[in-house]
């Protein structure tokens, strides 16, 4: 966190604003093309054999292939969805973490097909074909997800409605999300697995790096379960350890929130788990 804050200070000014709306641009150039010259969403595919044959635009140019060729009303209703995603992030974020997290995505996936492409080259030897059956496997998709799944880690209890419907935490789609992906990764052949898993390694990373690994240490284990044994006893002493600024709840409300200080702050100002990223900075 301290070299992605010494990142952001140095570059921050280059960080592209509204990405979210860029991508969305991107995939409905890409889902327009796709329905009236889908031959050419070819020439636009990831394919490491042509890009070593000078055909470098794809680089870029498969990020326009949508995540989705489904109906137009449905393409539609996706893409408005992951542009709110998005949008909130970069609130969140801010524009120069969250442009990270995205070009991030996109280089390990071209990294990905890369590593995939030699490795099946070696084998098989038929370089034009093996790198255009990389190239039809990537897309989008994974971009996506990796946007959802790191919105349903910053909101987990944010509650949306399914098909206008039914009403649903995002913390449980993500759980049924990540289950259908990992269901897809055992069935998938290995090309593809490298694939997935270097696509969604923005999110991998986010995850961890987000995450106070230390508390599942045992000594860590050890003291949290005797601190919620003394918080249960009774005191009316009304004397509390931490508060969170934003809503006012401390440990006595709640034994199993958490509380951290914010960096960014000017202050001692401390914010339980649902608040630390959501707040004012206050200066």
């Amino acid at each position: 966190m301290n070299f992605m804050n010494k990142l952001e200070r140095k570059f921050s000014k280059y960080a592209v604003s509204n990405l979210t709306m860029y991508l969305v641009f991107g995939y409905v150039a890409g889902y327009v093309l796709g329905r009236f010259s889908p031959q050419m969403l070819n020439y636009l595919m990831l394919d490491p054999y042509q890009v070593l044959h000078g055909q470098v635009w794809r680089l870029v140019t498969w990020v326009l292939i949508p995540p989705s060729m489904q109906g137009t009303f449905f393409y539609v209703i996706m893409m408005l969805f992951y542009y709110q995603l998005g949008s909130n992030l970069e609130r969140t974020w801010g524009a120069f973490r969250y442009n990270v997290y995205i070009f991030g995505g996109m280089l390990y996936t071209i990294i990905g097909v890369a590593i995939t492409w030699v490795i099946m080259s070696a084998a098989y030897g038929n370089a034009g074909v093996m790198g255009m059956l990389v190239g039809t496997q990537v897309s989008t998709y994974y971009i996506c997800m990796s946007i959802f799944l790191a919105f349903a880690a910053c909101y987990p209890d944010m509650q949306i409605l399914l098909y206008f419907i039914i009403p649903i935490k995002m913390k449980w789609m993500a759980y049924v999300y990540a289950a259908l992906m990992l269901l897809d990764l055992v069935q998938s052949t290995w090309p593809r697995r490298i694939v997935m898993v270097m696509s969604l390694l923005n999110f991998v990373i986010f995850f961890l790096s987000t995450r106070d690994l230390r508390r599942y240490s045992p000594k860590e284990v050890h003291r949290r379960q005797a601190y919620r044994q003394a918080v249960r006893r009774p005191q009316n002493t009304g004397i509390t350890k931490h508060k969170c600024a934003v809503c006012g709840r401390t440990e006595l409300d709640d034994p199993s929130l958490e509380f951290r200080f914010c960096s960014k702050c000017a202050g001692n100002y401390e914010y339980c788990q649902e608040h630390l990223f959501t707040h004012q900075h206050m200066q």
